[in-house]
């Protein structure tokens, strides 16, 4: 079975030219789109929704960058271990740390400005672990990149709270 990258005809590596995914994608889709294959027998149909539903997980997955490196890990044999491995480096756990309090801060005070710092900060740290994620990923170190993924999660999902508690002050 192909793997995403082979589905698309792209490389293997986590740089990603968008226009050249979507255009990939497009042509993907134009052959195994389910509109295609209305006269087509009932087993036809079948394997073109299953073609067009794997083309749709395939760009999901590679359009994300985070999805992407998982991914690419998860092709390499690395488990993420999300769930047993909950390691982190110190200085990240600090700053994790300071974040919170920021964030507690923000929302006790009302403060869109504490929460437009945070989450300028956290973008900042996003474009950073994306740019190692990249480097550890063209070096084939897929345990550091996995690594690097994690913390990454973190961000993400704190990011979601900031914008939950943007939403809450606006309203």
């Amino acid at each position: 079975m192909q793997n995403h990258f082979e589905l698309f005809n792209l490389p293997q590596r986590f740089a990603m030219d968008e226009a050249a995914l979507d255009a990939a994608y497009r042509e993907v889709q134009t052959q195994v789109h389910p509109d295609k294959f209305v006269r087509a027998s009932a087993a036809e149909q079948r394997v073109a929704m299953q073609w067009a539903t794997r083309a749709n997980e395939a760009y999901q997955t590679l359009k994300n960058p985070m999805r992407r490196a998982c991914y690419l890990c998860e092709l390499q044999g690395v488990s993420l271990q999300t769930e047993s491995n909950t390691a982190m480096p110190l200085p990240f756990l600090m700053e994790q740390m300071a974040w919170r309090e920021q964030l507690q801060e923000a929302r006790q005070e009302k403060s869109m400005e504490t929460l437009a710092q945070l989450e300028q900060a956290l973008q900042a740290s996003r474009k950073q672990f994306l740019l190692q994620i990249e480097q550890q990923i063209d070096a084939q170190d897929f345990v550091k990149a996995a690594a690097q993924i994690r913390c990454l999660m973190f961000v993400e999902r704190f990011g979601q709270e900031v914008a939950q508690a943007f939403e809450l002050l606006e309203n």
